[in-house]
């Protein structure tokens, strides 16, 4: 049976305009600036600079979407500006040149992955070997590790290689390429990188002990068991100590050292700048490359040459057309960017306004508990705006460069009845975990109980969990002789 209804339904539906200034503000600035000459580029009706500026009209009402438009309704005045007065007569040229736009010089060099095969190149061996070897150098990540079993590169030097080896030959060759440089690359666990690495030292009393404590103690010394391996090697407490010195002098990621030196691109663009002058903050947006956009005047003649126009056929209809959509586009995007920048600098200046005390003194202590619904409240947005900005963005201070979103965190309450950041706590609990005696290192009852004393009502649970942010282990693991 056949039922017709009537309902009401609310429903939300974002503009293009809207989802644009989304992706807009959640770009940092070097991807913001890449969006920009990909849009210049892209839209002819847009342009770069200062000359032409006037060419924007501000009073401009965008029209609503529609699936069809009828080039005699489009109303030419509208793209057109009465405005002759030329942008430079607006503006000052007030730079100074310690202004001007510094280039930082990259690194440059070959890969880590080039650096081996070129070493690879200096071995003597076949065609076969030759093809097995770049294939294992090609699965040694940027760490130095292989981090596949021998049969997994077997089977998939059959299917992508069609080269039927066995696990041997595999082996053979893999002999060779952990010979190369950085010692220890080419492992395919860190048992096996601390051994590649010992056995090219000078073979002393101290790295014999040391080599026999990895290759068949290996558990006891990852799970620091001092009295099992003094009994196990027949040592003292003395000869423990020096073994365990040889293997802390190894590196246990030996790729990373070579990745880091020539890592190309690895400074930040900071989006934001502090400054501390005269005892007052000042607030900079990260703008400087980022041109001026202004509407195209070519295109602004053509609309102006189609109204005067009393001959309107069907070609210069669709020419029209053709013009206003980049128009619109033109306009949609300058918008959409001075909302950004806007956006940007009202978020970034409450968060500098909230966190003052940080920002002119640099102690973390000062850092006070702040998440997203705060600094929403305060510029009356929506909680998303404000995570978009601080997720992806960096701020330059006076004390370094940081993430926006190591600012936000909990809140606790001390014993004064103070409310204190999480970022506070977790200081006081790296203090207390450098300082302890490492002979016998604190458990994270005890840690709890240090923190207690500092005024720090904190949960065993809620100990373990700052440990691990702060990247130190647990108790056992921390212990040395």
């Amino acid at each position: 049976m056949l039922k017709q209804d009537l309902h009401l339904k609310l429903s939300q539906k974002l503009s293009p305009q809207q989802i644009q200034l989304m992706k807009l503000i959640q770009l940092p600035t070097l991807s913001f600036e890449q969006k920009l000459q990909r849009e210049l580029e892209e839209n002819p009706a847009l342009e770069a600079g200062k000359e032409g500026a006037e060419n924007e009209d501000p009073d401009f009402q965008q029209e609503e979407e529609r699936d069809v438009i009828d080039a005699d309704d489009i109303n030419i005045d509208e793209y057109l500006s009465d405005d002759e007065i030329p942008s430079y007569r607006l503006s000052a040229n007030n730079y100074s040149p310690d202004d001007d736009d510094k280039q930082i010089p990259y690194a440059s060099g070959v890969s880590f992955t080039q650096f081996l095969m070129d070493q690879m190149r200096t071995f003597t061996i076949d065609e076969k070997e030759s093809q097995i070897a770049r294939f294992l150098v090609g699965s040694i990540d940027e760490t130095g590790y292989i981090r596949r079993t021998l049969l997994d590169i077997v089977d998939d030097l059959a299917f992508t290689e069609n080269l039927f080896v066995d696990e041997f030959e595999v082996r053979k060759v893999l002999g060779l390429v952990q010979q190369l440089d950085p010692a220890g690359v080419g492992a395919l666990d860190l048992q096996d990188c601390l051994m590649l690495q010992l056995q090219r030292k000078e073979q002393t009393s101290s790295v014999v002990i040391a080599n026999e404590m990895i290759t068949s103690h290996f558990t006891s010394f990852s799970k620091k068991h001092f009295s099992k391996l003094m009994s196990a090697l027949q040592i003292d407490e003395e000869q423990l100590k020096e073994a365990i010195k040889e293997i802390e002098k190894l590196n246990p990621k030996p790729g990373a050292s070579y990745a880091s030196s020539t890592k190309i691109n690895s400074h930040i663009t900071p989006d934001f700048t502090i400054l501390i002058v005269e005892d007052e903050l000042q607030l900079k947006l990260n703008g400087r490359n980022a041109p001026e956009l202004h509407v195209s005047s070519s295109y602004k003649n053509m609309m102006a040459g189609y109204k005067e126009s009393k001959v309107k056929n069907k070609a210069q209809q669709e020419a029209v057309l053709f013009i206003k959509q980049k128009l619109d586009a033109a306009k949609w995007f300058i918008d959409a960017v001075k909302q950004r920048n806007h956006t940007l600098l009202i978020t970034m200046n409450a968060i500098l306004n909230y966190q003052k005390e940080f920002f002119l003194t640099g102690d973390e202590q000062k850092i006070r508990p702040m998440v997203l619904r705060d600094i929403a409240s305060i510029i009356q947005m929506d909680i998303s705006t404000v995570s978009r900005v601080a997720n992806s963005k960096y701020v330059e201070t006076p004390y370094g460069t940081r993430l926006i979103k190591s600012f936000f965190s909990e809140g606790v309450t001390n014993s004064e009845g103070e409310d204190v950041s999480s970022i506070e706590i977790r200081k006081e609990l790296e203090d207390i975990i450098n300082t302890e005696d490492k002979s016998n290192p604190l458990t994270d009852e005890q840690l709890k109980e240090a923190l207690h004393q500092k005024g720090y009502p904190v949960a065993r649970r809620t100990v373990a969990k700052y440990r691990d942010i702060i990247g130190a282990p647990v108790a056992r693991l921390r212990k040395k002789l």
